[in-house]
């Protein structure tokens, strides 16, 4: 009897001529760029250090092609947005110690929104490894234990021969859902010391689906196609699995109200009659999905921001489909489905029954009625006003990058995505400086669409230094940067909290006159003209900036 695990792919009379003599001149850090392209990798992001410089300089011996970065923070945003458009692991190309550790905020971020990232750094020579005080340059005492509680899993390589087996099993773990942040590293000598190893072909890191328990599954069905009043939170795993159009056909089949939370903005039709949009900040739409007697939770954990932060209290029902193990019922009681979104969608399709509501559409109107009259209250049309100048201009199958900043809180409960996997953030981990080096990324993965970037002025200032990358490699990003002098909503808060701001008012450059220095073109706007001048910076090939001065509100919370 023969068993699967007894195939092997004998090679070829070829191959075996080729591995017998491989190329002369390769060492450990060929072997790192050879396994990347094996695995499917096209493009790498990074920047290098003295420890590193094996691997970037077998990039040139590659076809991979390389982006390189001004701050190891923006290559790794950069990458997280590479991995969030492409659905591919997105290689990060780190050095030792003050490199690699300058890439955790971006590691963060990956890790809390799910994007594949495969971060590689070097170390120092193997004989500083283990924990002594040997006085290398960039030496820590262990740096992987600064990686272990951000990414997804960590993978040390101490000779060249593990290199190929290494990256390959932290590629598998980056797209194993739900993806993520991956480490290695490999020491200086290892990537500097020659190889006469035969060159990495093809590599076989396919992960395994997360396919949902059948039982499980049958009891969801029944609970959602005998429930009166079910309702449908769809999250970012929605988007990440593309079970878009899974999730709409449930939700019709079902009749059920769909609310999408602002990592899975997208993932249902903005304007669809069963379609409560994206006003998790609002009481009125909280209060419904308490009213609930079933609902649908698929591909979030129900956290802060997604639970208004935390006052949600669901009566009825829970069914909670996560390919997070770690967030099943974290936050509430559910019918737990470890599982892929698109999976146990699926399986739900096949075996729910059809329900017809003609109610549900006029309860959906009701709520966005009530939050619309509240925010109209506030007398907000500034903000609006601009939001809505803003999707007036982005094409439609444009990817937008925002950072954090009062404009981009607005646009989660109130932009229009239109398109699944078009609308990212930093809400995951909320660091500031994600939307231009992350627009850059998006960019790299596909520049044939113009790619927007939202910043405010204080959110900006870490990111400058990516002016010139822009400029390098000609990336089609337009970055709209709102100036309002200081941390806006910090300004808020304080004011709020304490009748007073503090550490919140910020001296800055002349935005317009610094870009035009990097030769990127720039232009000063105003609400009036901003429709029109980020649809003129969108038809330009390359980057643009466009500065938009101006004061901001938030709507008034709910949730205090």
């Amino acid at each position: 009897m023969t068993h699967d695990h007894d195939l092997v792919l004998r090679p070829t009379a070829a191959q075996t001529e080729a591995a017998l003599a491989p190329p002369a001149g390769r060492n450990g850090g060929d072997l790192v760029v050879e396994t990347l392209s094996g695995l499917g990798a096209t493009t790498v992001f990074g920047l290098p250090g003295q420890h590193a410089l094996g691997m970037f300089d077998a990039l040139r011996r590659s076809s991979l092609r390389y982006v390189g970065l001004r701050v190891e923070n923006n290559a790794g945003f950069a990458a997280d947005a590479y991995g969030r458009i492409t659905g591919e692991a997105a290689p990060l190309l780190l050095s030792t110690g003050p490199g690699a550790l300058m890439s955790l905020a971006a590691l963060q971020e990956a890790a809390a929104a799910s994007a594949p990232v495969l971060a590689i750094g070097s170390q120092v020579p193997s004989a500083g490894l283990g924990g002594g005080r040997h006085g290398y340059l960039h030496e820590l005492r262990d740096q992987q234990a600064s990686f272990r509680d951000i990414v997804k899993s960590v993978h040390v390589v101490r000779t060249a021969s593990q290199i190929p087996s290494a990256i390959a099993a932290a590629w598998e773990s980056a797209l194993t859902a739900p993806h993520g942040p991956v480490w290695v590293e490999i020491p200086q000598d290892v990537l500097l010391a020659a190889t006469t190893l035969p060159v990495v072909t093809a590599m076989d890191a396919t992960p395994d689906d997360v396919v949902p328990r059948p039982e499980l599954t049958a009891v969801a069905a029944h609970l959602l196609s005998n429930a009166t009043r079910p309702a449908i939170v769809a999250g970012g795993g929605v988007v990440r699995s593309d079970a878009s159009g899974k999730l709409l056909a449930l939700a019709e089949k079902l009749d059920a109200p769909v609310v999408t939370t602002f990592g899975g903005k997208g993932a249902f039709p903005w304007e669809h009659p069963l379609s409560l949009q994206s006003w998790l900040e609002d009481r009125h739409t909280t209060d419904f999905l308490e009213s609930a007697d079933v609902l649908l939770v698929v591909g979030s954990g129900l956290g802060e921001l997604s639970s208004n932060y935390h006052t949600f209290a669901p009566r009825g029902r829970v069914i909670q489909i996560e390919a997070d193990l770690g967030k099943l019922e974290s936050n509430h009681p559910a019918l737990g489905i470890h599982a892929d979104a698109r999976l146990a969608l699926s399986a739900l399709l096949e075996t729910v029954s059809d329900r017809e509501d003609p109610s549900a559409a006029t309860s959906v109107r009701n709520v966005l009625e009530a939050v619309r009259a509240r925010i109209d209250s506030q007398e907000l049309t500034l903000e609006q006003r601009i939001l809505a100048s803003v999707r007036e201009a982005l094409p439609d199958d444009s990817p937008s990058f925002w950072d954090m900043t009062i404009l981009a809180y607005w646009a989660w409960s109130a932009f229009d995505a239109r398109r699944p996997n078009t609308m990212h953030s930093a809400q995951g981990a909320g660091g500031l400086g994600y939307g231009f080096p992350a627009a850059l990324g998006a960019a790299a993965a596909d520049p044939s669409r113009p790619v927007l970037a939202v910043s405010g002025d204080g959110g900006a200032m870490y990111s400058l230094a990516e002016l010139a990358t822009a400029r390098q490699y000609g990336l089609p990003v337009t970055w709209l940067i709102v100036d309002d002098g200081g941390y806006g909503i910090l300004r808020e808060y304080m004011t709020d909290a304490f009748g007073e701001a503090t550490a919140t008012e910020l001296a800055r450059p002349d935005f317009v006159a610094l870009a035009e220095s990097f030769g990127v073109p720039a232009v000063r706007t105003s609400p009036e003209s901003l429709s029109e001048d980020l649809a003129k910076a969108f038809a330009r090939p390359g980057p643009s900036v466009v500065v938009l001065p101006a004061l901001l509100r938030m709507f008034a919370p709910t949730h205090l």
